[in-house]
C-alpha cells in the first residue's frame, strides 16, 4: 500500500483547511477554489483512498475506512486542529471525520454532500464509475453540471489520464459498491442525523438546486444548527461551477470558527 496523497499550500503556521474531493475525482477539482482563498490559510488537499494519486492507499471502499485513513493521514503529517470541507462523497467522509474526532476540527463545510438521504442518482454514478473514454465521462460530467456549463477539456483529459492507470476503474467500483449497503435500489447509506444534530462545530452546507445526483433537500432536512446556502440553477460540481461562491462560503467558516 501507498501513503495518503496530500497536497500543501500557504503557510506553514495555522490550523490548514482541509478539502476533500468527491467520487470519482482527485484533489484537483478544488483547484479554482484554492486560487480564491486567502492567502494567509494553509490548505491541504487530500485524494480520497482509492482516487488520484491515493489509489492504492489503505482505505480504499465505503466513507467510513476513508475517514479513518484520512485522519491517519493527518496524524501522520502533525496536523492537529484543522477546518474540514467535502464535496459530495468527500462530504459523507468529512462528516464522518467531524463525527469521530470532533474537538480537532474548528469548522466543517459540506458541499453538495453524500448521506444526507437515501436518495441519490444511483444509475448516472454507474456509468460515472465504468467511464473510460472521452466521450463517456463528458457525458457523465455534463449531466452533474448545470444546464449549459462547459466541462473544460483538461478536466476531461485529467479524468481519461487517470481512470487509464492500471487498477483505477476496479478501486471505484468497489467504491460505488460501497455506497450502498443494502443495494443501489435502496438509495446510499444514510449518516446518523443524531451524530450529525450532535456536532458541536460551525457547520455550513452549499447545495446546487439542479443538483442531478443528490437531489437538493429542504431546509427540514438538515439540522438546524447547520447554516444552509442554497445556489439557484447550480448543479452537483459546484467547486467547478461556482468557485467563487464555494470560496467565500470556505472563508467565512474559517472565520467564524477561529
Amino acid at each position: 500500500m501507498t501513503g495518503l496523497h496530500m497536497e500543501t499550500s500557504g503557510p506553514d503556521t495555522g490550523a490548514p483547511l482541509v478539502l476533500l474531493h468527491g467520487f470519482g475525482g482527485d484533489g484537483s477539482a478544488w483547484d479554482a477554489v484554492k486560487d480564491l482563498l486567502p492567502e494567509s490559510l494553509r490548505v491541504i488537499t487530500v485524494d480520497l483512498p482509492g482516487h488520484g494519486g491515493s489509489l492504492d492507499a489503505e482505505g480504499r471502499g465505503g466513507a467510513g475506512r476513508m475517514a479513518k485513513a484520512i485522519l491517519s493521514g493527518l496524524d501522520g503529517a502533525g496536523v492537529a486542529d484543522f477546518h474540514l470541507a467535502g464535496h459530495s462523497m468527500g462530504g459523507a467522509v468529512a462528516a464522518l471525520i467531524a463525527m469521530r474526532a470532533g474537538a480537532r476540527v474548528k469548522s466543517l463545510t459540506l458541499v453538495a454532500p453524500g448521506g444526507m438521504a437515501p436518495e441519490i442518482n444511483a444509475g448516472l454514478l454507474e456509468r460515472y464509475a465504468k467511464s473510460a473514454t472521452e466521450a463517456e465521462i463528458r457525458a457523465c460530467l455534463t449531466e452533474m453540471a448545470s444546464p449549459g456549463f462547459a466541462v473544460a477539456q483538461a478536466v476531461i483529459d485529467g479524468f481519461v489520464a487517470a481512470r487509464a492507470r492500471p487498477g483505477a476503474l476496479v478501486a471505484l467500483d468497489e467504491t460505488y459498491t460501497a455506497m450502498f449497503p443494502d443495494g443501489p435500489a435502496k438509495g446510499q447509506g444514510v449518516l446518523p442525523a443524531e451524530a450529525l444534530q450532535a456536532l458541536a462545530m460551525p457547520v455550513a452546507v452549499i447545495w446546487g438546486t439542479e443538483d442531478a445526483v443528490l437531489p437538493c433537500p429542504k431546509p427540514p432536512a438538515l439540522p438546524v444548527s447547520f447554516a444552509f446556502s442554497v445556489l439557484p440553477g447550480l448543479g452537483h460540481m459546484l467547486p467547478e461551477e461556482a468557485p467563487d461562491a464555494v470560496a467565500r462560503v470556505l472563508a467565512q467558516a474559517v472565520s467564524i470558527g477561529a
